[in-house]
């Protein structure tokens, strides 16, 4: 036998051996198989799952958003502020409870200024929210998160803008609020529309306003005496990152 002809049987017996194991990787109009067949319905599935309290004091927050329609969560770093609050607000939208889900932040750098930011409204916001947009992709996931911030489901809400709102059938979470001021968070409580809920979060040892400025430490003494209010105070106890933090804490 010729080399070419060797040639050539090799190559039809390598194909023969491989071609049986390739497939396209697009759906065809008479194929039904999807890579991708199986796999979205098991990651969504991941992210509706209820959360459970790691701490008395966490689930005595989850209960207050459950009872209150405003609630201010104060407390150290790493208590699960802000993920509790976010759950809660999957919850209440997977739920049927709220027919949207409105953030604010204050857009406030920690002790370092960048200047100005290029791009539209919500893409100079984006740095300051991050931390918000990484707790709803663990509840719902990076393709609902989208899909929600395209539509209007999810709205980001500048506090420079809130004034004048009244927010119905909303769940409202106003994240870092120790770097508001007092006329802020007065105005930010008094958008509370119907059948919505707020929830303040935020933590009055770690404002990045200059000294007196913060009105997150005022604000929660005032409401801790209306009974409609609850107000939840989260110890060091109750942090659930790295156990070093708590240590941390102590000391600095």
């Amino acid at each position: 036998m010729g080399k070419k002809a060797r040639r050539a049987k090799g190559k039809m017996e390598y194909q023969n051996i491989h071609t049986s194991n390739i497939r396209p990787l697009y759906r065809d109009r008479d194929s039904s198989w999807d890579p991708l067949q199986g796999y979205e319905e098991k990651r969504e599935r991941k992210y509706t799952r209820k959360i459970k309290p790691q701490s008395e004091n966490q689930r005595f927050m989850m209960e207050s958003i459950d009872k209150h329609n405003v609630v201010v969560a104060v407390g150290p770093a790493g208590t699960g502020k802000t993920y509790v609050a976010i759950a809660k607000a999957v919850e209440a939208l997977e739920s049927g409870q709220v027919s949207r889900i409105v953030l604010s932040r204050p857009a406030v750098e920690a002790g370092e200024n960048l200047g100005y930011l290029p791009g539209a409204l919500d893409e100079k916001l984006a740095p300051y929210l991050r931390p918000l947009y990484d707790c709803l992709s663990d509840r719902m996931g990076l393709r609902n998160l989208k899909k929600f911030l395209h539509d209007g489901t999810i709205e980001i809400a500048p506090i420079a803008y809130m004034r004048g709102r009244t927010l119905n059938n909303a769940y409202v979470v106003v994240d870092e609020a120790q770097n508001c001021t007092y006329a802020q968070l007065k105005m930010l409580l008094t958008r509370l529309g119907w059948q919505s809920t707020m929830v303040l979060t935020g933590d009055p040892d770690q404002s990045d306003l200059l000294h007196g400025l913060s009105g997150l430490s005022d604000i929660t003494e005032r409401l801790d005496a209306l009974e409609d209010v609850a107000v939840v105070h989260l110890k060091d106890k109750d942090i659930v990152r790295h156990p070093l933090v708590a240590a941390m804490l102590t000391v600095i």
